[in-house]
């Protein structure tokens, strides 16, 4: 009964902890932090930190990892790469250097640990890794190359630390010393490579084979999908140690980069279950951490381990960046958040715990503090970054911490007339669409505007959407309404994904789109596209300021079935888009957006404020 519940208890914390951070607006790794610590011993006792033994965590957190690596190279485009990898590669070599030895030299000097000790430390912490840098990223959401950098940096370096680290380790242990051990731990190198890079191709290529021939049914393609990625994971670990990381990342990127078979269904799924992954992690641990025998080892460390993570973040990372990036075409904005964005995550912990725990065994001097210091640092990172990354990258410009612009995805008379109405309330906007004539009348009013097809994949990759938190489908045709709702969902999420209501008279030998197939419904059930059409040739959109004289109720009065309301601009900002499944409730101090029919009736009471479209 106890492990049940903890086991309900992991789920419903971790969840809990990922609505609230959504609520709030902050980084969902802190809550994830602060539960998890909550729910150990010392405090709710649920008994998370007892589900699993000592040999059984480690195997369970190295797959938990293994499957976040595959989903995060499964979202590592290799055009970003021709773009940035000059920067990535820097990073994850000179900048991994850099990072190695400066911690190296703080470890030592700040913590006391012995050199050796200290070089084990410095390459668990070159890592940084998806389990903390992609929730960050997407809490942050930053414009140009600083996000799409920072995502490579934190998949490829994964492997890359955990390498090294297991090089130094067998250094540490190794009989003949570090000087006769160098040509093993090179042969080693070349094998982990060889061996994770043909691993990782071979899985994807399997993977690719087995949906490309129709070898699997349509429910199968995700398990058969993770239950591969696990045999990878542990076959390659089994020929190499610690390659299997690297095999799992290499297997993500090449599902990912094909042009075979389309596999967005599969990452669908594997984010999915990230956030699952993710959060019972960081719980798992936290609580685990929160134990006598975890605060007993904190309990060891004085302020010197306060004084190595203030070296990390202030020191450390700046000067990676600044020597992997010098010669870089980065803006200095870009530069500088780079550097303000390195987390630890469960890679870290789990490299350490490992290694920490046979070196303790082995009777090393010093090595039971290696885990508590590598939590220390997870912990710190995590606190100072998710406070403060988002702060910083709004204050450099790339980040907008609640995006209410709107994508357009056409751009018809009546679309670029309210287009042009927010625009001018300073909403950002961008038109989108495959006719040529609308895009040319758009750009003439002075209006952003894309030629383009927004089903094509490259296309909605090429798009600029800093600023933009919504898309609306507003083309004539109901069937590519409901594709961009579907296609776009992903990116803004469904609750800001928005159609124009299917044609009420559909033509002949055309069916009607069913109305859940996609796409919040805008403004009204019946308000599909010519009806929206037909309205804004009978009238003008106009905005009209509410007031607590003059609310929404005496709008409504006014104006009767001659007023279309489109959606409210708030005080501060904020934009409410109408629609039919939500009753539309503007208050007093907003400015309703309303397709009035009609000519302008004689202004009473605060009427008057009604300012014609533009």
């Amino acid at each position: 009964m106890d492990i049940l519940l903890g086991v309900a208890a992991l789920l419903v914390l971790g969840m809990g902890a990922q609505w609230i951070a959504w609520r709030l607006k902050l980084p969902s790794i802190l809550l994830l932090l602060v539960f998890g610590f909550f729910a150990g011993p010392h405090w709710l006792d649920l008994g998370i930190a007892d589900l699993l033994r000592r040999e059984l965590l480690f195997p369970v957190v190295s797959v938990f990892v293994a499957l976040i690596l595959f989903e995060g190279g499964m979202t590592l485009k290799m055009g970003d790469l021709k773009q940035h990898g000059r920067v990535v590669i820097r990073l994850i070599s000179i900048g991994a250097l850099v990072t190695w030895v400066l911690a190296t030299l703080a470890a030592w000097w700040l913590l006391g640990f012995d050199f050796e000790l200290a070089l084990l430390l410095g390459a668990i912490l070159i890592v940084s890794g998806p389990t903390v840098v992609l929730p960050l990223l997407q809490h942050i959401n930053p414009r140009g190359r600083s996000g799409a950098i920072l995502t490579w940096e934190g998949i490829a370096i994964d492997p890359v630390g955990a390498v090294l680290a297991l090089l130094v380790y067998e250094g540490l242990v190794s009989p003949g010393g570090w000087g006769q051990d160098t040509g093993h731990a090179l042969i080693g190198l070349l094998k982990t490579a060889a061996i994770g890079g043909a691993g990782g191709l071979a899985g994807g290529w399997v993977v690719v084979l087995l949906l490309r021939r129709y070898w699997l049914p349509d429910y199968l393609h995700s398990p058969v999908t993770l239950a591969l990625v696990v045999a990878v994971f542990a076959g390659t670990n089994a020929l190499q140690d610690e390659c299997g990381l690297l095999a799992v990342t290499v297997m993500g990127i090449y599902a990912a980069n094909q042009h075979y078979v389309s596999v967005r269904h599969i990452l669908e799924f594997k984010e999915n279950l990230r956030v699952v992954l993710l959060s019972s992690l960081f719980i798992l641990l936290a609580a685990r951490l929160a134990t006598e025998q975890g605060m007993a080892a904190f309990g060891g460390l004085d302020l010197g381990i306060v004084a190595f993570v203030a070296v990390l973040v202030l020191v450390v990372r700046p000067a990676a960046v600044w020597i992997a990036t010098r010669g870089a075409h980065m803006s200095r904005e870009e530069k500088l958040f780079l550097a303000w964005l390195c987390p630890r995550g469960i890679v870290a912990a789990a490299v350490a715990s490992v290694f920490g725990f046979e070196l303790t065994e082995r009777g090393y001097a010093g090595a039971e503090l290696l885990v508590p210091v590598t939590f220390a640092v997870i912990v710190g990172t995590v606190v100072v970054y998710g406070l403060t990354s988002g702060i910083v990258a709004r204050r450099l410009g790339l980040a907008i911490p609640n995006p209410q612009g709107i994508l357009f995805v056409g751009a018809s008379s009546w679309v670029r007339e309210l287009a042009k109405i927010l625009h001018a309330e300073g909403v950002p906007v961008l038109l989108l669409d495959a006719n040529r004539r609308n895009v040319r009348e758009a750009t003439r009013a002075e209006l952003p505007a894309r030629r383009g097809n927004a089903l094509d994949e490259n296309v909605g990759a090429s798009l600029d959407l800093f600023g933009l938190g919504r898309v609306l489908a507003v083309t004539p045709n109901d069937e590519v309404n409901t594709l961009v709702a579907l296609r776009y969902a992903h990116g803004f999420g469904r609750s800001e994904t928005y159609r124009v209501a299917p044609d009420t008279v559909p033509a002949k030998g055309r069916a009607q789109p069913s109305g859940d197939l996609g796409g919040r419904t805008l403004f009204a059930a019946d308000a599909d596209y010519y009806a929206l059409s037909a309205r804004c040739a009978r009238g003008r959109i106009r905005v009209t300021p509410l007031t607590a004289q003059f609310d929404y109720d005496a709008f409504r009065a006014e104006h009767g079935e001659r007023a279309l309301p489109l959606c409210a601009l708030g005080p501060d900002g904020d934009l409410a888009i109408a629609t039919a499944e939500i009753p539309f409730a503007p208050a007093p101090g907003d400015r309703v957006v309303a397709i009035v029919e009609g000519p302008r009736p004689e202004p009473s009471g605060e009427a008057a404020r009604d300012t014609p479209g533009l």
